[in-house]
């Protein structure tokens, strides 16, 4: 299985090239669509809150029809849900009508939500955007030997950094630390690319990604020379190394 590092090294020409490759065709938005809606909902008056306020902002026209005309989009129990009240989830089944998903992504939007929220009828609020599901980032997994990037980190990087315990007075106090580095959001970025980031580029060899030297152009130091592989096991140690204690987010850079 390739290594990570490998794939971020080598996977941009094919991202290009899917990026320009022609994609399946889709419908065409002509500012309207059919919005099918049931009779109690009709009869709230929450969409006469709602849809001119939608209409306005884009410019889009909705024909409201009855729950079982033919429609580009509707709400009743099936699709996603989008609020509450008074006694149940109204959910928005917005088709393919791409005007139809824009009223669909509106009304999950922070705006959209709001206008829901505002509706009163007789001193009161009866309907509330469907609460937001908390977002999860995946947790990246690594396949590079910790053990071994300690030790790779150790011999190519240590006469810079604080790689670990081992090296605390060996290195330059000027440059952050492993611990330091990791507290940063984008740490995994920064470790798998760091041969283009300066002054990196001026002394770094990674085997398969970077120019040789020029013959004009020696590097300034012994050179730091290193392959994807031990680039994975380098990553692999500082996922594991806690982040430094600096009383305060570190703003990247």
């Amino acid at each position: 299985m390739p290594s990570v590092s490998r794939l971020v090294a080598l996977a941009l020409p094919a991202v290009l090239a899917a990026a320009l490759a022609p994609g399946p065709a889709r419908a065409e938005a002509d500012g309207r669509f059919r919005l099918a809606v049931p009779a109690e909902l009709a009869r709230s008056g929450l969409l006469d809150h709602v849809l001119p306020r939608f209409s306005l902002k884009t410019a889009t026209r909705i024909e409201r029809v009855g729950p079982d005309a033919e429609a580009d989009a509707r709400f009743g129990t099936e699709g996603t849900p989008v609020f509450e009240g008074p006694d149940q989830t109204w959910h928005l089944a917005p088709g393919a009508d791409p005007d139809a998903a824009t009223f669909a992504d509106w009304l999950a939007s922070d705006v959209g939500r709001g206008t829901v929220a505002r509706f009163e009828r007789d001193g009161a609020t009866p309907f509330r955007p469907v609460a937001a599901e908390p977002e999860t980032a995946a947790r990246p997994t690594f396949d590079g030997d910790a053990a071994e990037g300690q030790r790779v980190a150790l011999a190519a990087c240590g006469r810079c950094h604080v790689v670990s315990e081992e090296n605390r007075m060996d290195a330059i106090g000027s440059t952050p630390s492993f611990a330091v580095l990791r507290t940063f959001p984008d740490w995994i970025a920064r470790f798998q690319g760091f041969y283009a980031l300066n002054p990196h580029p001026a002394f770094t060899q990674v085997a398969e990604v970077t120019t040789p030297f020029a013959a004009h152009a020696p590097s300034p130091i012994v050179p730091v020379e290193i392959t994807l592989d031990e680039l994975d096991d380098i990553v692999a140690f500082v996922e594991r190394i806690p982040p430094a204690d600096l009383g305060a987010p570190v703003e990247a850079r």
